[in-house]
């Protein structure tokens, strides 16, 4: 397991086991060190559980944005209830690493296989990471982008794309 996805493991199982937050690594694998925004994705046999996360660093380093966002994810997406103690032996984690966003000028930049998307319009954003199952055009990506942002089709938009390192 690699140690990213290890730490948003250890991270969920101890906070829902003892409500208590770990701190990062004594020594940290290399990635843990750069500022990035980073994605903890939870799932269970296949369906996701939870997903949180930031576009752009909030925090000194990868892994504490990895602990407050695997935290998140068990128990802040409003789509599940909070992760169970139960439930800690069924889950498999994975952590996408982002690169900064990008603003391109046209949906012909795009590539939902490779590039997640921001959707903006205003002060409402929606991102999308990539390569989703489901998820198969441009136009899909940007609809549920926007979707999540509460941005209406007609709405004048901006888009942004960036890249992900996925551990699973």
């Amino acid at each position: 397991m690699h140690p990213l996805v290890k730490l948003a493991k250890d991270t969920v199982e101890q906070y829902t086991r003892t409500r208590k937050i770990i701190g990062p690594p004594d020594d940290p694998a290399p990635e843990m060190s750069a500022k990035a925004g980073v994605f903890v994705s939870i799932k269970k046999k296949g369906e996701l559980r939870g997903c949180i996360g930031t576009f752009q660093s909030t925090t000194e380093n990868v892994a504490i944005e990895i602990i407050q966002n695997a935290i998140s994810a068990a128990t802040q997406d409003p789509r599940f209830p909070a992760v169970s103690k139960s439930e800690l032996e069924a889950l498999e984690y994975s952590v996408d690493v982002l690169t900064e966003p990008e603003k391109v000028k046209s949906k012909k930049d795009l590539d939902p296989k490779k590039y997640g998307i921001i959707v903006k319009s205003g002060n409402r954003k929606g991102l999308l990471l990539p390569d989703l199952e489901g998820v198969d055009t441009v136009d899909e990506q940007v609809s549920i982008a926007s979707m999540k942002a509460g941005i209406y089709l007609e709405e004048d938009i901006e888009l942004y794309r960036f890249e992900v390192r996925r551990y699973k």
